[in-house]
C-alpha cells in the first residue's frame, strides 16, 4: 500500500515553527529508513539455504547495499511511514514565537548611578 501525499518539506513554514516542522520531517524519514533496514534484514535472514558465495565479506556488502536501498526507499516515501508519522505528530509541533536575540536597549544615554 502506498500513501500519496504532498512533499513534507514543501509544507514547512518559516521561523521556529518551520524549524520544528523540518526536524519532524527529517526524523520521520530517518525512522522510515530504520524500519525498512530492519525489514530488509529480516527478509534476507529468512534464506533457506547457504549459497556458494556466502561469507562475512559478502554479508557486509549486502548489509551496506540493503542500507542504501532502505535510505533510497525512505527518501522517496515508498512505504508512506514518514508521511503517516508527520500526519500524526504534525499537529503537536507548536509554532513557538521567535525569542529576541538580545534585550531591548533604551534609547539615549544610560542614566548615571545614584541619580
Amino acid at each position: 500500500m502506498q500513501v500519496t501525499t504532498t512533499s513534507p518539506t514543501a509544507e514547512a513554514g518559516s521561523g521556529a515553527g518551520g524549524a520544528n516542522r523540518a526536524a519532524l520531517d527529517k526524523v520521520a524519514q530517518q525512522f522510515e529508513a530504520v524500519f525498512l533496514r530492519q525489514m530488509i534484514g529480516a527478509m534476507r535472514s529468512a534464506s533457506l539455504a547457504e549459497g556458494i558465495t556466502d561469507s562475512s565479506a559478502t554479508q557486509q556488502f549486502q548489509d551496506m547495499a540493503d542500507a542504501r536501498t532502505a535510505d533510497a526507499m525512505a527518501s522517496k516515501g515508498a512505504m508512506g511511514i514518514a508521511a503517516l508519522l508527520i500526519k500524526q505528530f504534525g499537529a503537536r509541533v507548536q509554532d513557538s514565537p521567535a525569542a529576541p536575540s538580545s534585550p531591548a536597549a533604551p534609547d539615549g544615554p544610560a542614566p548615571a548611578e545614584g541619580a
